[in-house]
């Protein structure tokens, strides 16, 4: 069923606002609708509209494989009221190739705008508040060995033996590109563990 096959539906300001593949808020939705909260209620049930979470909807869009679920891009802009934010599941440290094993089935978002656990569409959000984080596009190797270090107490993993792989396969990692992960994103920790290993001699990115 479409908003225009439904007969109950009509063809009402807010049916003709909603587009296909887009999440709104309630709140954006209030200025074309005398009754938003029935109305909505009434496109949710009739499968027209698809609640998200509290005060958050979508319209499905569909494809030659069915309904195609919003992109997270677009959930996390509308949650957020804001496009700047970097989200990432922690099981791309795995990538480093540093002994992390383990998967996890939330994603972790930095932003300037909210903190705390939050389900979206059926998916975990864990939004910690940052001050400064790359774009998407500027994510490095070396900048996700330094965020993995920042946060290797929050992981599933062994810290010793992640350290310690860590450590010796330092120098594997471009100069120019740790350095400035570790000024511009580095925990103070972070900076005084990777100052100590430079100190030793185990490679040289530039010291902070």
């Amino acid at each position: 069923m479409t908003l225009s096959q439904s007969s109950s539906s009509k063809s009402t300001p807010l049916v003709q606002h909603v587009r296909a593949g887009k999440v709104y808020r309630r709140e954006d939705l209030v200025p074309y609708s005398t009754s938003v909260d029935r109305e909505l209620q009434q496109l949710v049930a009739q499968g027209l509209l698809q609640k998200l979470a509290q005060g958050m909807y979508y319209r499905p869009k569909k494809n030659v494989f069915g309904e195609v679920p919003p992109s997270e891009s677009d959930l996390l802009a509308v949650f957020l009221k804001d496009k700047n934010f970097l989200s990432f599941n922690p099981s791309v440290y795995n990538s480093l190739r540093l002994g992390t094993t383990q998967l996890y089935n939330k994603n972790i978002v930095y932003n300037h705008k909210r903190h705390g656990m939050f389900k979206l569409d059926q998916r975990e959000y864990d939004f910690r508040l940052k001050h400064n984080f790359p774009k998407p596009s500027q994510v490095t190797t070396e900048y996700l060995l330094v965020d993995m270090l920042n946060n290797l107490s929050d992981l599933a993993e062994d810290e010793d033996e992640v350290l310690e792989r860590a450590k010796k396969k330092l120098n594997q990692f471009d100069a120019k590109k740790l350095n400035k992960a570790l000024v511009d994103f580095g925990s103070v920790a972070t900076k005084r563990l990777v100052n100590a290993w430079l100190s030793q001699g185990l490679s040289k990115p530039g010291v902070l």
